[in-house]
Parts: structure tokens; C-alpha cells; sequence
């Protein structure tokens, strides 16, 4: 064991002597209150630590003990509810343990070593297994919790076990005395291996109308989410928590403000999963890292987040990461690059942003898990991202966009006129148009690129008219032009907005969305028929079927929306027999 002493302290970055022999990214415990560290300079005999946990009141001379272990989480049952700092220790254990503030040097193990689980194996004595084979399954709330052989451990069974154990007893013994607990530990800034990656071609279902039918993500994906203050980032990423297609959401506040994470605590716990009709916080882990806590702890948290994502992913099932927000992750990285007096780059930031990002990004994908049984599970990540004043030109803005294969730009301007969620659907994009092309004809919406081009092509024609407006006002404009205005608005306010407190609205279906959308160009069309046989334009906007396409986002079923297109080519051709 190397034990060093503490030469100089910065805020969170602490310089300690004597510490040759060490590896990086080391954890090590600081100070008389064993504060937990980690090794991120080497230099002679000399260690740089950042610590995670306030260093108020550590003294020069005091030990540093090097654990030889890297940033290591616990991955096993009981992870699903649970709420972790960024280090992986379980918040509510310690409020039980030190109180409403949290006492340094407390360390608690991720998971319970008490509790017990009812472990009903899959394979039997004499079989071969494999690194990454499930060799039996725990019930974790409605989840089925799939033990795994950790990778690159190989053997014959020689035995298994069947009923209740801790995850630090083993259930299965290999032929060379290797034993399998349910318990696996794994060091964070490593990326969990796979066979191989997947193409991106399977939508990520979320709900939200601008998302899924304008700028869709894929299930392993990239998506980020950038806008200045009161722009809706936060409700964006919990609604995507709420009502994502997967099976397990990790949800990261990662330097965000307190009130904000206790509303996702009070919320989800009674919000129903409109699929699985249980509690939205069995399927979550939640990872707590608020503003006011150490610094250095949201760089963990990051890769904490990612590493419990991936856990889940090798079981085969679809994983939701959020992270809210990358930006406050930047900013810590630009404290204690500061702290090391390293070369900043653009604002202060480290020249190793982009890389970091990247990295980080790119643990994200569509995998074919590892074992002998054909398993395919995903991690998307969505991160938010806070430019200082709404400039999206900053550096992680444009680091992210690099990276990213989605981009929902949010805008203040929409927000102030209480437009939500405030997606600026001009700066906007999606790479994985191409992608999920097959997806959405074999989901039976064989014509949705084509209606999604001639919105766009509506929405970027509506920006053009709008200039014109400005100039000349909107009576010079022909009456087709005037259609087109009209037609824009019915899309922006009855497609596009869409509320997350609502009962009906805040989830939308993709039935439901694909049949809106279509009702509302159908009575495009019907518009300028009709406009061609000479019927004015007041009459047509006069008809009370209008007023039914603005109420159908708060209708539950599909079947009442895809009657209108009936009763809107109805309402028009009587007006056409009236010429």
C-alpha cells in the first residue's frame, strides 16, 4: 500500500509526495477523513488528485493512501430506483447515516450487501458458458434482472445454485474454482466490451410530436439539447425520461439545481408508465449531482451514468441516458484544468474537451452484447447543453454538435411566447432521416418522409412570407400565400406545441401524430382545390371542421382523427357545389 503526503492544496485538486509506484486514475483516500480522491497527474513521486468531496480544512503533511483500485461502480440488483451521488453512494443511506448534509470521508457500498435476492438459474452443470451468457434472472420490480458471467471469465459449470442469496454469494461455480457472485464492479472510464456495434435504424419512440415525426433519434443515438435559460431543457429531458420507448431510463443531474431534481424525486414515483402501467422510478436510476456539490464530482457523474447504462445494454434491453446538463460537466473540467494550471483553450476551457465529449458521446450506440445467445440492447444519450446567454457559437455547443447525430435547437424567443417544447424547427436537424426510413414503412407509415419534407418545406416557406409581411403587410400576399400562413400556424400551434402537464398530450402516440399531421395537410390540399374552383379563402377558414383539427391533440385514440380527413373533404365540397 503507498501512503504519500499532502504538499499543496487547491480548492479540489490536492499535490501529493511520495506517491511513485501509483497508476492513473487511481482512487485514493485523503486526509484524516479518508476523502475520497483520484489520480489524474503523474509526475515523478509526485500525484494529483482531484477529490470529491470539499477539502475545508485539509492540512499540509496529512496522508494520502492509494487504494490501487481505478473509479469503480457496483452493478448488480437494486440498482433500478435507486439515487446515487456522482460517485455512486446511495443519497437516501446517507441522510440516514449523517443527516440532511452530508458528512466527508462517508463511504457506502452502491448497492445493499444484506439484502437478499431469489436467483433462479438458466444454465445447468456440465455447460459451457462465456463471457457476457446469463446464467439466471432475479425479479427487479416488473424488470427481469439478468445475472451475466463477467467478461472475458470462461468456463464449465460445475455447480449452480438456485434461491436466495446476497450478490456477494455465489451462485454458480466454474470447473477451475473460479466463482460467480451476482455482483460485478467495473471502472467507470472504461467502456464496457460488445460483439459488435449496429447500424442506427430503429426509432426511439418519444411522445414528443416535433421529435419523433420532424427530427427523430434512433434507439443508440446521440441527441443534444442546447438553450439559454427558461428554454425548457430540463422538462425536455424529464418528459423524454418519462415517456422514452425503453426499458430502463439513468437519468443524470449533473451540476443542476436542487429544486429541479426534486421534482424528478417527488414526480416520478407517482407518474404510470404509459406501457408497462408501473411507476415510472422502477425503471429509473437517478444519479444527484447538484450544483452545490463538490466540483469534481460531476465529471464522475458522467461516467457513472454512462457505466450503469451499459450494464443494462448487455442484458439486451434499451437504455434512456439523460444528462442534464454537459455544460456544468465543461465547467468542472475547466475548474480544475485551471487548478492544474494546464493551457486553456477557447473561454477557459481544456484544449481535451472535444476529445473528452467525444469519448464520452461514443460510448452510446446499438450493440450485439456479448454471450452465446443472440442479445442486441442499446444506450441513447440525450445531453442538455446550457450556452451562457443562448450562444450556441460556445465551445460546447460546437464540440457536441460534432458529435452528435441530433440537434433540437431550443429557442428563447419560442419560449417567451409559451410555445413548448421551444424546438426552433429551422435550426434543427436529424441525421438518421435515411436510417429509419424502413422503420417507419415497416411500422406501417410507409408516406411519413414525404408528409415530413412538405411540413418542413411549409415551415421554411412560412419564414420567407413572414419577411415579406414585414415589409409590405399581409394583405399584399395572393390568397394561396395566405393559405400557406394559415396552414403553418395550424401545424405550429396544433401539431408542433405540445404540453408535458397535460393528461392527454403529454404523450403522443406515433399512430396518433402520423394521422394529425395528415388531417392537417389533407385540408391543405382540400384548400387549394378548392381555392382553384374559386371558393374564398374566408369561407374555407370559417368552417367548424377547423376548429376540430385544433382540439384533436386532446383526443385520446386516432380512430376520431382519421375521420376528419372524411368530414374536411365533406365541408369543402358543399361549399364547392355552392358556386
Amino acid at each position: 500500500m503507498i501512503v504519500g503526503d499532502i504538499s499543496r492544496i487547491s480548492g479540489p485538486v490536492v499535490l501529493s509526495e511520495g506517491m511513485r509506484g501509483c497508476r492513473m486514475y487511481d482512487v485514493v483516500k485523503v486526509g484524516e477523513q479518508e476523502l475520497n480522491g483520484e489520480i489524474i497527474r503523474l509526475d515523478g513521486d509526485q500525484a494529483v488528485i482531484q477529490v470529491y468531496e470539499d477539502t475545508t480544512g485539509l492540512k499540509v503533511g496529512e496522508k494520502v493512501t492509494n487504494t490501487g483500485l481505478p473509479l469503480s461502480v457496483e452493478l448488480g440488483p437494486g440498482l433500478l430506483s435507486s439515487i446515487y451521488d456522482g460517485i455512486q453512494r446511495p443519497l437516501p443511506l446517507l441522510a440516514e447515516k449523517t443527516g440532511s448534509f452530508i458528512s466527508r470521508g462517508v463511504t457506502l457500498p452502491g448497492l445493499s450487501h444484506v439484502r437478499r435476492w431469489e436467483f433462479r438459474p438458466r444454465v445447468k452443470m456440465g455447460d459451457q458458458v462465456t463471457g457476457g451468457d446469463i446464467i439466471g434472472t432475479v425479479t427487479e420490480y416488473h424488470l427481469e434482472h439478468r445475472v451475466m458471467m463477467p467478461p472475458f471469465v470462461s468456463g464449465i459449470v460445475k455447480e449452480i445454485h438456485s434461491g436466495e442469496f446476497t450478490v456477494d454469494e455465489p451462485v454458480c461455480t466454474l470447473e477451475d474454482g473460479t466463482q460467480i457472485p451476482m455482483l460485478q464492479t467495473w471502472p467507470v472510464r472504461k467502456g464496457r466490451p460488445y460483439q459488435r456495434k449496429m447500424d442506427p435504424d430503429t426509432l426511439l419512440v418519444t411522445g414528443q410530436r416535433v421529435f419523433d415525426s420532424l427530427f427523430p433519434v434512433t434507439k443508440g443515438g446521440t441527441a443534444m439539447i442546447p438553450g439559454g435559460f427558461g428554454t425548457g431543457k430540463t422538462v425536455a429531458e424529464q418528459t423524454l425520461a418519462k415517456w422514452s420507448d425503453t426499458q430502463v431510463v439513468v437519468y443524470i443531474g449533473c451540476g443542476e439545481r436542487g429544486n429541479e431534481m426534486t421534482d424528478v424525486l417527488t414526480e416520478f414515483p407517482e407518474l404510470v408508465d404509459p406501457r408497462t402501467k408501473y411507476p415510472l422510478i422502477q425503471r429509473t436510476i437517478l444519479i444527484a449531482n447538484t450544483s452545490n456539490m463538490p466540483v469534481a464530482a460531476r465529471e464522475a457523474s458522467i461516467y457513472t451514468g454512462i457505466t450503469l447504462a451499459e450494464y443494462y445494454r448487455d442484458m439486451g434491453y434499451d437504455v434512456a441516458l439523460m444528462a442534464d446538463s454537459t455544460s456544468r460537466w465543461g465547467e468542472a473540467l475547466r475548474e480544475v484544468s485551471g487548478r492544474l494550471e494546464e493551457m486553456p483553450g477557447e473561454e477557459g476551457y481544456p484544449a481535451y474537451l472535444a476529445t473528452r465529449l467525444a469519448a464520452f458521446y461514443e460510448r452510446a450506440g446499438r450493440v450485439v452484447c456479448l454471450g452465446s445467445d443472440e442479445r442486441k440492447g442499446s444506450v441513447t444519450v440525450v445531453g442538455a447543453v446550457s450556452p451562457p446567454g443562448g450562444d450556441f457559437s460556445e465551445p460546447i455547443t460546437q464540440n457536441t454538435l460534432r458529435i452528435a447525430g441530433t440537434f433540437w435547437a431550443l429557442d428563447t424567443s419560442l419560449a417567451y411566447r409559451r410555445h413548448f417544447p421551444s424546438v426552433n424547427w429551422i435550426k434543427s436537424y436529424s441525421l438518421y432521416l435515411d436510417q429509419v426510413q424502413d422503420w417507419f414503412t415497416a411500422s406501417g407509415f410507409s408516406d411519413w418522409k414525404d408528409l415530413r419534407a412538405r411540413t418542413m418545406y411549409l415551415l421554411q416557406k412560412e419564414v420567407e412570407l413572414q419577411e415579406i409581411v414585414q415589409l409590405v403587410g399581409p394583405d399584399a400576399l395572393p390568397e394561396s400565400e395566405k393559405a400557406i400562413l394559415e396552414i403553418t400556424r395550424m401545424i405550429r400551434e396544433d401539431f408542433l406545441q405540445q404540453s408535458a402537464y397535460h393528461d392527454i398530450d403529454s404523450f403522443c402516440s406515433l399512430e396518433k401524430q402520423y394521422w394529425m399531421l395528415r388531417v392537417i395537410l389533407s385540408f391543405h390540399e382540400r384548400v387549394d382545390l378548392a381555392m382553384g374552383k374559386g371558393v374564398p379563402l374566408t369561407k374555407i377558414l370559417k368552417l367548424p371542421v377547423k376548429n376540430e383539427i385544433g382540439r384533436m391533440k386532446e383526443l385520446s385514440g386516432f380512430d376520431q382523427i382519421k375521420d376528419l380527413i372524411t368530414k374536411i373533404d365533406g365541408a369543402i365540397s358543399a361549399l364547392e357545389a355552392e358556386r
